[in-house]
């Protein structure tokens, strides 16, 4: 009798190490030689419930090894969230191929899918051990310190605001970028971490943890602007009002949705377009907005060394914790430990399911709409390098004809 074969799968949106836990996880299967083969499910559960697998059982390890520096979802991705019949289907065609170990690399509606599905072999006493692996660019699964994903996003929206920082004190005037966060603000804040000096920054960040009020965000423009003579303003999509209801969905009445019902916040400028009219009429000055759109989450160019490494040894510590005896479903959690230092915990599926964390009060000064000291410290050893930036100062020359100067 065989021991059975493994099926691993990748869902919501890809990152730029989503592969490192793919690969990290397929070669800790393979070495502990306890399954027939592993097999792949093309575009996650979707790719379960159609039968849709590949053999990854004798994939060269060179070429697994290029996979893993490889952005985006190698497997290709899913935005489904299935409900108990598609799990049921999903479970039939797991069992049809005598799968024992599930392993499923997403964020916390890819934990709940794994909770139904365990629960639903558990109810017909089919031996299926099924194991969460942590992934989201938003940074905000319970219990993780933070989540495979974020520190390369993170590491793009700083880099990127510290070049949008030079352009604008280049060429003074308000910019406004919108950041992706429909329901926590860690990949906004990051943007402080690309603005220098950002005590005495002209950088003005909205999250959606907070209630976002138009006068007072006019207001602090005006503030700012009138300050430093130009302003930088990082938005997160998600941004609310005080009744909950996204900025997006009050400005525009006739907004898309998901499938799922779900207001459709990425993938155009309708919020940056409208927050820099609302600039316009208010501050008279030049201002120009920006949408970061899908470019951050697997960008090449800007993945953490830091973000790769825990995504493998996040999967290496998923797979060794399904081999544990009593095993029968769980996630693993990236807990922080000292200065900064990581390990690796077991936690339920339960526990990571649905809710969202949100930013910790301490990160973020709602008065002044700033990033504090403390989310600084936090992310920083995420991100591995920091952008650098240098401010070129001299002694000022006496003017003599300035009565005469033209401008």
């Amino acid at each position: 009798m065989g021991f059975g074969k493994a099926v691993i799968a990748q869902g919501g949106g890809p990152t730029a190490v989503i592969n490192h836990s793919l690969t990290g996880a397929i070669f800790e299967i393979l070495r502990g030689g306890d399954v027939d083969a592993v097999y792949g499910a093309v575009h996650g559960v979707e790719g379960i419930a159609n039968e849709n697998f590949i053999d990854l059982s004798h994939t060269p390890t060179d070429m697994l090894n290029r996979i893993a520096s490889t952005t985006g979802s190698a497997l290709g991705s899913t935005r489904d969230k299935p409900d108990e019949n598609y799990c049921a289907q999903m479970f039939d065609v797991l069992r049809a191929h005598d799968v024992r170990k599930f392993y499923y690399i997403g964020g916390n509606d890819s934990a709940d899918t794994c909770r139904i599905v365990s629960q639903q072999a558990e109810s017909v006493g089919y031996d299926l051990k099924v194991t969460h692996i942590p992934k989201t660019v938003d940074n905000d699964l319970l219990v993780n310190d933070h989540t495979p994903g974020f520190g390369s996003a993170a590491k793009f929206v700083s880099h990127a605001f510290a070049g949008a920082d030079m352009d604008n004190r280049s060429l003074p005037g308000i910019y406004l970028g919108v950041v992706m966060g429909r329901d926590a603000g860690f990949l906004t804040a990051a943007s402080a971490l690309g603005c220098s000096n950002h005590r005495e920054s002209p950088l003005l960040v909205y999250i959606p943890e907070f209630a976002f009020d138009t006068d007072r965000f006019l207001a602090q423009i005006e503030e700012t602007y009138a300050r430093f003579g130009r302003c930088m303003i990082a938005v997160s999509e998600g941004i609310r009002g005080a009744d909950g209801t996204p900025i997006l969905a009050q400005l525009y009445k006739d907004i898309d949705r998901d499938p799922h019902g779900n207001y459709q916040l990425s993938g155009n400028g309708q919020l940056a377009d409208s927050l820099a009219s609302l600039i316009k009429n208010t501050v008279k000055a030049k201002v120009r907005a920006d949408t970061f759109g899908y470019i951050q989450r697997s960008f090449a160019g800007a993945v953490s060394a830091v973000d790769a490494h825990e995504a493998c040894a996040v999967a290496e510590a998923a797979v060794q914790f399904s081999r544990q005896k009593e095993f029968r479903s769980g996630s693993a959690a990236i807990i922080r430990t000292g200065e900064y230092s990581v390990e690796y915990q077991l936690t339920t599926l339960e526990s990571v399911a649905r809710s969202t964390k949100s930013m910790a009060p301490e990160f973020y000064d709602c008065a002044s709409a700033k990033i504090t000291e403390s989310f600084l410290n936090y992310a920083k050893p995420l991100i591995d390098t920091l952008p650098h930036c240098t401010i070129l100062n001299g002694e000022p020359v006496p003017q003599l004809l300035r009565k005469k100067s033209y401008l």
